[in-house]
C-alpha cells in the first residue's frame, strides 16, 4: 500500500514564492515517482496550474487564511492542519515553526510530523516584538511536538540543540545547473553586478543600494526583487532605476531560466543574507556559476567554503570587492568553477530529496 503525505505551510503546488516553494516543486514530485501520494497544501491565485511541468500525479488542495505579512503562515497553517487531521496521511511535512501551533491537533490524531525549522526567525530584524515573540513560542512548541525537525544548516542545529535541546536531521537545499544560457535584457555577459533578495534590512538591501550608485559609474547594475509589500526600499530602488540608466530594477522574477541566466552571466552576484541557514537562492546561484560576492556570515561561510568572496556589510566594502572582481576575468572564472564543482558536490536536489524521503520514513515507522 502506498504511503501517504501531506506537505503544509507553503503557498503551494507549484508556486515560484521563495525556498519553501522551490523545494517543493522538486521534492513533491521526487516523493510521487517514488510512489508516495503527496498532497500540498496552499492558497488560492498562488500557483500557477498551468506549469507544463506541474506532475498530474501530486495533489494540491488549496484553503482559506488571512493574506497579511502577519497572519498568513498562521491562518493558512491552521486551516490546512484541520484538513489533514480530518484525512489522516501516515505522515506530515510542515514547513515553518510558525506552525508549530498546531502541530498539537496533528499529534491528536497520530498524524507523525517532520518539521522544517527553516531559519532563526526570532533574530530576524524584519520582524516586530509581538511576530518575534510568536516565532519563539512556535519554536517551543516544534521542539515540544514535532516528531522529527530537519535543519537546513549546522549552525542552525547548534542553535536548536543550545535553545531546545532537539537535535535534528540535516538537509540542506539543492540547485540544479540550467546549462549554457545566452544572457538577457541586453546585458553584457561579465559585464554587471547582481543583487537577487527580498527586501528586508538583514538582506544587507539599503547597503548595496549604496554601493550600487558607486559601481553603476562604471558598470551595469541589476537589482532582482521587493519588499512583497511596497515600502521605502521598492520606492528607493524605482528612483535608482529612473535616475540611472545603468541601474535596472526588475522587481520579482518568477521565470526561472531568466533568473539563471542573469546569474549565470553576472561578472558579479552579491548575496547579503545574514540571518537563516543554508539559503536557497546562494545554492542555485553556485549551480549556475555566477562570480559570488558574500556577507561575511556563518551561514555563508558554511555554503560557500572557499567558493566565494567575504565582504563587512558596508557599501564601501561592496563596492570594493564587487568592483575588483567585475575587473579580473580570471578570478571571476575561477570562483564560477570552484561554486559549480560545489554545488554539485553538496548541494543537489538528489541529495535533499533523498534526505527528506528518509526522514519521512522514520517518522512513519519505516
Amino acid at each position: 500500500m502506498k504511503k501517504s503525505v501531506v506537505i503544509i505551510g507553503t503557498r503551494g503546488y507549484p508556486s515560484y514564492y521563495g525556498g519553501f516553494e522551490t523545494l517543493v516543486r522538486n521534492l513533491a514530485p521526487f516523493l510521487s515517482a517514488k510512489g508516495w501520494e503527496v498532497t500540498v497544501y496552499g492558497r488560492e491565485g498562488a500557483t500557477n496550474d498551468h506549469d507544463s511541468g506541474r506532475d498530474p500525479a501530486v495533489r494540491a488542495v488549496n484553503t482559506r487564511g488571512i493574506d497579511s505579512k502577519s497572519l498568513s503562515t498562521l491562518s493558512y497553517g491552521l486551516t490546512s492542519s484541520i484538513h489533514a487531521a480530518v484525512t489522516r496521511p501516515d505522515v506530515a511535512l510542515v514547513m515553518n515553526v510558525a506552525n508549530g501551533y498546531w502541530l498539537p491537533i496533528l499529534k491528536a490524531r497520530r498524524i507523525p510530523t517532520v518539521v522544517n525549522v527553516d531559519g532563526i526567525e526570532w533574530d530576524r530584524a524584519k520582524w516586530g516584538k509581538k511576530a518575534r515573540t510568536a516565532f519563539k513560542l512556535g519554536a517551543h512548541l516544534t521542539a515540544k511536538f514535532g516528531d522529527r525537525i530537519v535543519v537546513d544548516s549546522h549552525e542552525i542545529e547548534r542553535r536548536w540543540w543550545e535553545d531546545f535541546h532537539r537535535s535534528g536531521d540535516f538537509i540542506p537545499y539543492g540547485g540544479s545547473d540550467p546549462g549554457p544560457l545566452q544572457s538577457v535584457d541586453g546585458l553584457t555577459p561579465g559585464g554587471y553586478a547582481l543583487m537577487v533578495a527580498r527586501f528586508v534590512e538583514e538582506n544587507t538591501v539599503d547597503a548595496f543600494f549604496e554601493a550600487a550608485e558607486d559601481i553603476s559609474t562604471d558598470w551595469e547594475v541589476v537589482i532582482v526583487g521587493s519588499s512583497g509589500y511596497g515600502g521605502e526600499l521598492d520606492l528607493r530602488a524605482e528612483r535608482l532605476s529612473k535616475n540611472s540608466s545603468r541601474i535596472h530594477w526588475t522587481g520579482h522574477i518568477s521565470d526561472d531560466q531568466r533568473l539563471f541566466s542573469l546569474w549565470q552571466n553576472a561578472g558579479a552576484y552579491f548575496h547579503g543574507h545574514s540571518v537563516g541557514g543554508t539559503n536557497p537562492a546562494l545554492v542555485q546561484a553556485m549551480a549556475c556559476g555566477a562570480p559570488i560576492v558574500a556577507r561575511d556570515t556563518v551561514f555563508n561561510r558554511e555554503v560557500l567554503g572557499e567558493s566565494g568572496q567575504f565582504v563587512s556589510p558596508t557599501p564601501s566594502a561592496i563596492t570594493a570587492s564587487i568592483r575588483s572582481l567585475l575587473g579580473d576575468n580570471d578570478r571571476q572564472a575561477e570562483l564560477r568553477r570552484s561554486a559549480r564543482d560545489r554545488q554539485a558536490a553538496e548541494y543537489t536536489w538528489d541529495i535533499v530529496c533523498k534526505g527528506y524521503e528518509t526522514s519521512l520514513l522514520e517518522a512513519a515507522g519505516g
